[in-house]
């Protein structure tokens, strides 16, 4: 199968745009591994997967109904049926990114300098994380799942500006140099600064990438029936996060009781459904969702996830199942830091540090309380990825990453699901 690979600034020779491609480019025209088209077929991890649930299932059962009621699903997003704050905050998101767009066309026309232009996306992304969690904690109305979701849009956000941010500066760094070596160039797709439009801002912001290139690769046509196939999956799998059962009421009182025989039997027996609708949220954003978002874009690669279900290593797991988050992190964290002289070990510590943070953002800051219970189980990977890589291999590897992704999130669950019952119920009437 071909990759095709986005061109990108001006064709000063071949040579030169060669060059400049593999340094910009970050995404090809590739499919899904579950997609049909991929020719992909080694689902061994899947099978061990199978062989752990079996197991688990031996000693735990599904003693409680899986409920679904529309009111309460809603009322999770709304208190005041009149009142939008989680929305009013995501339409709001469009300031910061106009104000990155009109900061790099000020930039590009050089009427400010570069390090006043590096202190105004300094303060604008720092207000995009801070302003956001100040109107959640101080807004009574805002419901836990509104502030997660509007968290949720503003981090990628984020993201998505620190990319941009970056990109821009590679332009003008590398087209000045190739200006310089080869005089004036020719133009091979869209050339910096023509890319700094409201048109390229929110197709960028909108496309399901969180890297940024001047231009991506892009699908011919809009498959019919690949979409409504995906389509037809997000609708049937949406009531997936509105699931409940009533265990989580029982492991409150266990929590409050102390009684840790209790905790025990509540943490297995709510594994096996919070690993399952982990797997359905997993199926329904990146294989559903981003598909149906990629095609009605035609943004041509579709490459959100890896087979992290043969994961023999807790590392490989974290690099391959969430491609947008890791060639972030890879192309604006991880290699930036190797560049400046720090050590893989210190780097990839880095990158642990910065999840941490943004998994606890996105759970303390809604549920207006501050335990570090996510911070901590992110840094645990690390301790977790050397034992799993110095002493397991194989099929045992494989085995400990499912028995930490089946265990490990009920846990974190667990704690958040005391400490908000014990500050928000304990002693009410």
């Amino acid at each position: 199968s071909s990759l095709a690979a986005p061109s990108v600034l001006l064709g000063a020779g071949a040579s030169s745009v060669k060059g400049l491609l593999w340094v910009l480019a970050c995404h090809w025209d590739l499919d899904n591994l579950l997609s049909s088209s991929s020719g992909y077929s080694n689902y061994r991890g899947i099978l061990n997967w199978c062989v752990v649930m079996l197991v688990s299932e031996q000693y735990l059962s599904f003693l409680y109904g899986i409920l679904v009621d529309p009111i309460q699903v809603v009322s999770l997003f709304l208190k005041d049926p009149y009142s939008w704050p989680s929305l009013c905050l995501v339409i709001v998101a469009n300031v910061f990114a106009l104000a990155a767009l009109h900061t790099e066309r000020r930039l590009a026309v050089g009427s400010i300098s570069e390090n006043v232009g590096s202190i105004i996306h300094a303060c604008n992304l720092l207000t995009i994380l801070c302003f956001p969690a100040l109107v959640v904690l101080m807004v009574s109305s805002v419901t836990p799942v509104g502030a997660v979701f509007a968290l949720s849009i503003y981090t990628i956000l984020f993201l998505k500006l620190f990319s941009f941010r970056d990109v821009n500066k590679w332009c003008r760094a590398r087209a000045s140099g190739l200006k310089k070596a080869n005089g004036e160039m020719v133009p091979s797709g869209v050339c910096y600064p023509a890319n700094l439009t409201y048109k390229d801002m929110y197709y960028f912001l909108f496309a399901p990438t969180l890297c940024y290139e001047l231009n991506f690769p892009r699908s011919p046509r809009i498959r019919k029936r690949f979409l409504l196939r995906r389509l037809f999956e997000m609708v049937s799998l949406l009531p997936t996060p509105g699931l409940s059962w009533p265990a989580g009421t029982d492991a409150e009182l266990s929590f409050q009781d102390m009684d840790y025989s209790r905790i025990i039997e509540r943490l297995l027996k709510l594994a096996v459904p919070n690993h399952l609708i982990w797997l359905i949220f997993f199926y329904w954003f990146f294989h559903s969702s981003l598909n149906v978002l990629a095609e009605v874009m035609q943004f041509g690669d579709r490459e959100f996830y890896r087979d992290w279900w043969n994961s023999e290593s807790v590392t490989y797991f974290w690099q391959n199942w969430n491609i947008p988050v890791h060639k972030w992190c890879l192309r604006h964290f991880y290699k930036p830091m190797i560049k400046r002289g720090v050590s893989k070990w210190t780097a990839q510590t880095a990158v642990f540090l910065a999840s941490a943070f943004f998994h606890e953002y996105l759970v303390s800051v809604p549920l207006k309380m501050f335990r570090l219970w996510a911070f901590m189980g992110m840094m645990a990977q690390i301790p977790l990825a050397w034992l799993v890589g110095r002493f397991l291999r194989g099929n045992y590897g494989n085995a400990a990453v499912w028995i930490s992704l089946i265990i490990g999130q009920p846990i974190a669950v667990l704690m958040y699901v005391h400490d908000y019952y014990v500050l928000n119920y304990e002693g009410s009437p």
